[in-house]
């Protein structure tokens, strides 16, 4: 386990993140962006907030810097506003990554709560799966509303982006 197999990881997090938007949000009529489901977290657009929130949570936490409010769906009509947030948490993750080292995996970020026995490779690990988790819920929602939607399995970035 090394920082260089995590951010390979992340790498992988965040093509799948832009895939996921170019080949499907972007031309998703506004309609069918919001609409309403039970499913999860609701509409495509929910569940994109979602995402959004919980990596800047988590990567906020790890940075010690404030965390953020809890974004509201319901302010994310223009998917070019939540695209702009969305990249700008990219670019956190991504200096947070750049400073990573193999010695900072096995220590424990949080002093208290209920995340104080969290070591760090742990935590990082969570986020992408949650993204992977949501992603597939997303790719779900599209799916039943006629998009033709792709796999995002980790393999396949693996075999056009070997370590």
């Amino acid at each position: 386990m090394n920082a260089d197999a995590f951010r390979h990881l992340y790498e992988y997090h965040f093509a799948e993140n832009r895939t996921l938007w170019d080949s499907h949000i972007a031309s998703l009529p506004q309609e069918k962006f919001t609409q309403p489901s039970s499913y999860s977290q609701g509409s495509v657009r929910n569940q994109l907030v979602h995402l959004a929130s919980v990596d800047n949570t988590w990567f906020s936490a790890l940075r010690e810097v404030d965390i953020p409010d809890w974004l509201e769906p319901d302010h994310f009509d223009d998917r070019d506003v939540l695209r702009a947030h969305w990249d700008t948490v990219e670019q956190s993750m991504r200096a947070y990554l750049a400073i990573l080292r193999d010695d900072m995996l096995l220590t424990k970020p949080f002093p208290d709560g209920e995340d104080k026995d969290l070591v760090l490779w742990q935590v990082l690990i969570h986020v992408v799966n949650h993204g992977t988790d949501h992603r597939a819920q997303v790719l779900r929602l599209l799916n039943d509303l006629g998009a033709k939607t792709v796999s995002q399995d980790y393999v396949f970035y693996a075999y056009d982006n070997p370590t």
